[in-house]
């Protein structure tokens, strides 16, 4: 069967309980026909870019699944339908990656307030060079013809 990757935005105003009781409800139905999840992630309250219908955060959450496309496309139109589903996306993919995913991986660093890819002294090297002074440009040509 194909693998797919599904990430739903729901509703603000829900609770955390509600929102993760969407990701089960939604991984019963590719169960119910025929598919399965193979990992599902809750990736918390988010700002968004713009406002969708009147909200400006929503839930985050990420479904991978293994399931023919009938299942995908019935579940797709069960979220279309749920009035608590702002937005879709749903992906084919080749291959599942390992481990958790980008956005659980910087929930991790911020967490742990490490931040292992950055140099001692910040960005840069710590050292700061001069800026050229205006009389070090050489003398342009021409100039600007009116």
């Amino acid at each position: 069967m194909p693998l797919y990757e599904h990430v739903f935005i729901s509703r603000q105003d829900l609770s955390n309980a509600q929102a993760e009781g969407l990701v089960e409800h939604f991984s019963t139905v590719l169960s119910d026909n025929g598919g399965k999840v193979v990992e599902s992630e809750y990736w918390g309250v988010k700002t968004m870019a713009y406002k969708i219908n009147k909200n400006r955060k929503g839930h985050y959450a990420l479904l991978k699944s293994d399931a023919p496309a009938a299942a995908v496309q019935e579940m797709e139109r069960l979220m279309r339908l749920h009035d608590d589903v702002m937005r879709v996306l749903t992906i084919k993919v080749d291959t599942h990656a390992e481990g958790p995913s980008v956005q659980m991986q910087k929930r991790d660093e911020r967490e742990r307030g490490d931040r292992g890819d950055r140099p001692e002294g910040g960005f840069g090297g710590g050292e700061r060079r001069e800026r050229p002074s205006f009389g070090d440009r050489p003398e342009r040509s021409g100039g600007f013809r009116r």
